[in-house]
């Protein structure tokens, strides 16, 4: 699959080994349901392409408004080719709009051509995959011949439980000399491309020696080296899915230098839900470097809500919003030290667990709402990766930064609370931007008396010696934790929505953290979230006309597709006729 942008418009190219139909759709969970689906091929010599649909039970229609158009098809002895283009949004409400957020592509092949003897059922021909269709690749080509080091785990024993996260520490082999990280790519163990869920590369403490060197343990237990709460600032980022990330070419991670990384942790998180026993696993991060420098030292600073049992979700909700801030306050404090001009952001990463269905990063400015920084309505789990921004954005001091993440949690019976397992939830986004500045947590707290106010709670026990604390007064939570209360208390969708807004209305715990574990001053202050005079209007979408929607094959030959995706097909994946 290849694919390429105009401005309103998108072009495919599919090559596939058959000689029969080709069926290439888009889908909104990877399925066949509701789904955008395009067929074609060549037969006796002719190309064909026919737009259709699905409906919710998967019958596949022929659209009365044909929004694909061919610009070729070809086969040789072995291969099908196809190339066609249609709108990003074609007010065919039988179509899907194509938008930065996530797609799920779906596609099935047959050896026979369409309405040919028989229902040509594909069978295990089929599969789909989460792309970004429209997030702007860059494209500064890189030498062959760049110079990298990995950082892998050595042969770590996964335990056979739902939720690992392993912590190792390295040392940058950069030492004296400046250079500048330009590319990233993970290093996943072959097999194990389901069970590496994220990687995160922390810079520690540069007071740290050798004695740390090649140290693994279990992060967040209780028997967890001291050294490794020294590591808290984030200098890579990789989640499932995503392929690895190039820096623009004036941007780079600086190596090499005092202020820079010497000792990192390395926190790669196994999911492991099946709980498979004997599991080994050496996967890691490789790093491309240069000593040719770039002008501006890049630097990542995690955005949203700080994750704790103080974020919460009830259970039974289709729709449940969770706000995490970057607010004014810390963003003033640090930038008016550091870089009263702004910084740039050139790339964000959003990052929730199960329950996420879309997350939002919004950017506000004097009270009014700014164009937003990224965002993915159609978040998926399983494919998380850096969004390059269209056109970088100005941070200036007194900004505000809200992520916000929706969550469905119809499937569950208990509240869901904010924590490490993918069956906790997040909701954070990891900010690239230069140049670097001393900031790298930029996030809040909401206040958790007042949402066990919401369920009755009167009083618990000063002081708090236990955690999670417990409740003294009314009488039915009396001596229970309170995720006990919360798990005990009878919740209806009613009652989840006025929660809802509850929750968003109320004042936030700043937590505002530069490096080595320092804090700005306004790390622990209450914040208000912001009043929002001016919310942002987008623009209203305007339908292509049918004359406009044809691209006329020129596109197809003058077009630089700016992504190629080998599809591999995917067993026990969905049905498709």
């Amino acid at each position: 699959l290849l694919w390429g942008q105009q401005p309103s418009s998108i072009a495919f190219r599919l090559e596939v080994r058959t000689l029969g139909y080709v069926g290439f759709g888009l889908s909104p969970t990877g399925a066949m349901a509701s789904a955008d689906i395009v067929v074609g091929g060549v037969a006796r010599g002719k190309p064909y392409l026919q737009d259709y649909f699905t409906d919710a039970n998967r019958a596949l229609k022929r659209d009365s408004q044909q929004d694909y158009h061919l610009e070729y098809a070809m086969e040789n002895s072995t291969h099908t080719i196809l190339a066609f283009s249609r709108e990003l949004h074609t007010c065919d409400t039988n179509d899907k709009i194509i938008t930065e957020s996530t797609v799920r592509v779906i596609w099935a092949y047959h050896h026979k051509d369409m309405g040919e003897a028989g229902q040509n059922y594909h069978g295990s021909n089929r599969g789909s995959k989460s792309l970004r269709l429209l997030n702007p690749e860059k494209k500064n080509v890189l030498s062959a011949s760049l110079s990298y080091f990995d950082l892998t785990n050595q042969d770590v024993f996964i335990p056979d439980k739902d939720t690992t996260y392993w912590c190792q520490m390295f040392k940058i082999p950069i030492h004296h000399e400046k250079h500048h990280v330009i590319k990233v790519e993970p290093v996943i163990q072959k097999g194990h491309e389901n069970m590496v869920h994220h990687i995160l590369l922390y810079q520690c403490s540069s007071s740290l020696n050798d004695s740390v060197l090649d140290y693994g343990h279990e992060c967040y237990h209780p028997n967890m080296p001291d050294f490794f709460f020294t590591c808290e600032t984030i200098i890579v980022a990789w989640a499932i899915g995503g392929e690895g990330f190039t820096y623009p070419p004036h941007v780079g991670l600086s190596i090499g230098m005092p202020a820079d990384p010497q000792y990192v942790l390395m926190e790669v998180h196994y999911d492991n839900p099946s709980y498979i026993e004997g599991l080994v696993d050496n996967s890691g991060l490789r790093l491309f470097y240069t000593p040719d420098l770039r002008k501006y030292d890049a630097g990542v600073i995690e955005a949203g809500l700080w994750v704790s049992l103080f974020h919460n979700i009830p259970p039974g909700m289709p729709a449940f919003m969770s706000e995490g801030h970057c607010t004014l306050e810390c963003l003033e404090e640090a930038l008016d030290a550091e870089r009263p001009s702004g910084i740039q952001v050139f790339a964000v990463l959003l990052h929730a667990h199960l329950a996420g269905r879309a997350i939002r990063m919004r950017h506000f400015r004097k009270s009014e709402e700014l164009k937003l920084l990224a965002y993915d309505d159609e978040f998926d789990f399983n494919f998380q990766e850096f969004q390059y921004l269209q056109e970088e954005r100005t941070i200036l001091p007194g900004d505000n930064l809200i992520t916000e993440c929706r969550y469905n949690t119809t499937n569950r019976t208990r509240m869901t609370w904010g924590g490490l397992s993918t069956r906790n939830e997040m909701c954070l986004s990891y900010l690239l931007y230069y140049p670097r500045i001393n900031l790298t947590r930029c996030a809040s707290i909401p206040d958790i008396m007042e949402q066990l106010h919401f369920i009755g709670v009167k009083e618990i026990y000063r002081p708090v010696r236990t955690w999670p604390f417990i409740i003294k007064s009314p009488k039915q939570y009396k001596n229970l934790s309170f995720m006990d209360a919360m798990n005990k208390f009878k919740w209806s969708r009613s009652e989840g929505l006025s929660y809802n807004e509850l929750v968003l209305r109320l004042p936030v715990n700043v937590r505002c953290s530069k490096t080595d574990s320092a804090e700005w001053s306004m790390q622990g202050m209450t914040a208000i979230p912001p009043e929002i005079e001016r919310p942002y209007r987008t623009e209203p979408e305007i339908c292509s006309s049918e004359s406009s929607s044809y691209l006329h094959g020129s596109l197809l030959l003058n077009l630089l597709f700016i992504a190629c995706v080998v599809l591999s097909t995917l067993r026990n994946s969905w049905p498709f006729v």
